[in-house]
């Protein structure tokens, strides 16, 4: 199916209803029994599930960090003053900016061949994507640098992918959590649930530029998190490690800690600079819509 998120390719998804564009109209699907299921890029499913549906698994992540992508340049630190860097995410905008000030960074919409399509044609001079997305499309030869999660840290659940199902229904007399349930990857699951809750506390969407990040080994979690304002002037950052069995817990420990830097301000300030923009262009939209005196 193809759904909003992927027609609708000359705004950024902050400015015309965020995430839940790429789910919504699945979950429809679902709910009228056109679809038993559906596989979702869990970074693109919104915090709070609609009553009625439920993840029934987590698939074992892939690569979650964020691909450097050029045909000129080896890295973001080789490219001059004024480049154009390309990217979708409020996120690797703000974390851009803060360390290379002197680029310029644009947004960048479209399926994948679409992106690569337009940094080919010179629109710019590299762009930043998930490298779970190349790989899995076989494409990791286009990556010519993997950013690391200490200088691009990822968004929640980045590289996992989740299987979404109507809840208390049977497709065909099959129980589908049952059925699905040896797909779901503990570790991957346990991370990226704690990834979500430092997004759900905040009120994760497109339009704050916040970042979650969790690896598991030997029972015990690593996770860091941060909030930023997209030109990367303000961020706040925290890090936490214990069980995790309850990843839940921890996600709420990071938040906690990134409250105490003013977190809460700065998000606000994210969503306040957005509502203006979004006001701003709805009167130029108006102002070029409105005939002039002339006529």
């Amino acid at each position: 199916m193809s759904t909003k998120g992927d027609q609708i390719l000359d705004r950024t998804l902050s400015k015309v209803g965020g995430k839940g564009l790429f789910v919504k109209e699945l979950e429809v699907a679902m709910a009228e029994g056109r679809a038993d299921l559906a596989v979702h890029s869990l970074k693109d499913v919104p915090m709070e599930l609609p009553e009625g549906f439920a993840l029934a698994a987590v698939l074992e992540r892939e690569d979650p960090r964020d691909a450097f992508v050029s045909n000129d340049y080896a890295s973001l630190g080789e490219l001059p003053a004024g480049a154009v860097v390309g990217t979708s995410s409020l996120r690797r905008q703000s974390l851009i900016a803060a360390r290379y000030p002197h680029l310029v960074i644009k947004p960048l919409r479209g399926n994948l061949d679409t992106r690569l399509g337009k940094l080919d044609r010179g629109d710019y001079a590299a762009i930043i994507l998930a490298a779970a997305g190349l790989k899995r499309l076989g494409l990791p030869e286009r990556i010519r640098a993997l950013l690391d999660p200490a200088d691009s840290l990822p968004a929640a659940g980045q590289g996992a992918m989740a299987i979404e199902i109507p809840v208390r229904k049977e497709a065909g007399g099959v129980d589908l959590m049952a059925l699905l349930a040896p797909l779901n990857d503990e570790a991957t699951f346990q991370a990226v649930t704690a990834e979500r809750k430092v997004s759900k506390v905040f009120g994760g969407s497109c339009q704050v530029p916040l970042a979650a990040f969790a690896t598991v080994e030997n029972g015990q979690m690593h996770l860091r998190a941060m909030v930023a304002t997209p030109d990367g002037a303000r961020m706040a950052s925290a890090e936490v490690r214990g069980a995790a069995a309850d990843p839940e817990a921890l996600g709420e420990q990071v938040a906690e800690l990134l409250r105490a830097q003013d977190a809460v301000d700065i998000l606000a300030s994210c969503l306040s600079e957005a509502a203006q923009a979004d006001a701003d262009a709805r009167s130029a939209t108006l102002a070029g819509d409105a005939p002039s005196s002339a006529t």
